[in-house]
């Protein structure tokens, strides 16, 4: 079964909008856990935009599934990350300006950071995952820098419309990046920009182990309750995997 991993940034970014105590993205993942989610991811960012160290902290103390710290790959990010010990960090881009995410990280340009990084995470018994764009080259390069995952970047896909020749173009880059991340012997991921309309054909990729996904469900939590929310999400994400077997 696909493992789904909520992302609760957005939770923070509304509390920092008012400068106040809540919502509590803490709380939120407690919720998130209790209707179905198999860990919590949050984005520790520079800027501390949105999540703060206050709140790595106490979801480390609380969560209990799985634990994934999104990060820079830079020093004073690095730091936190081996006083809290979250079970996984997923490194990957990021710039001042960007609303989120752009995309995958530079593992070929970057690759020495990356791998010195990689292997101090390891070193202190902390899962490594490399968010990549789905790319040949990118795939093959995550196991040679230390990497124990491999999150294929989905927002390509994602921002096609469905049912498109140009959908249908990025999830083959999806689905051939996949079968290369696998191969090499690394777990395989997939997030950014995934909804519940798109959700099928990505939870379908062959040997996914684990999606992060975060926007949407904490979207549609505002209309319907997290716990619906995340439900709701579970469902479709098995439809696309008996779909992905039906075929």
């Amino acid at each position: 079964m696909i493992r789904l991993f909520i992302n609760v940034d957005h939770i923070a970014t509304l509390r920092q909008q008012r400068d106040a105590l809540y919502p509590d993205p803490v709380v939120a993942a407690g919720i998130c856990e209790l209707s179905g989610a198999d860990g919590i991811t949050v984005h520790l960012r520079e800027d501390r935009r949105h999540i703060q160290e206050r709140d790595v902290r106490i979801l480390r103390q609380t969560v209990r599934g799985g634990l994934n710290l999104e990060m820079a790959a830079v020093q004073s990010i690095v730091d936190i990350a081996l006083q809290i010990g979250p079970d996984m960090c997923t490194l990957v881009p990021e710039k001042r300006e960007e609303r989120t995410t752009e995309g995958g990280l530079d593992v070929i340009g970057r690759a020495g950071e990356i791998a010195k990084v990689a292997r101090t995470l390891r070193d202190a018994g902390i899962g490594v995952s490399l968010f990549i764009d789905p790319e040949e080259e990118s795939a093959r390069a995550c196991v040679d820098l230390g990497a124990t995952q491999a999150e294929l970047h989905t927002g390509d896909y994602c921002h096609a419309k469905v049912g498109t020749s140009e959908a249908s173009r990025e999830l083959a880059r999806l689905e051939k990046a996949g079968r290369i991340v696998v191969d090499t012997g690394l777990r395989l991921a997939a997030g950014h920009g995934i909804d519940y309309v798109n959700v099928g054909p990505v939870a379908g990729l062959a040997n996914l182990e684990e999606m992060s996904i975060g926007h949407a469900i904490v979207a549609r939590a505002v209309m319907v309750g997290m716990e619906r929310a995340v439900q709701d999400m579970r469902k479709a994400i098995h439809e696309g995997v008996r779909s992905a077997h039906r075929e």
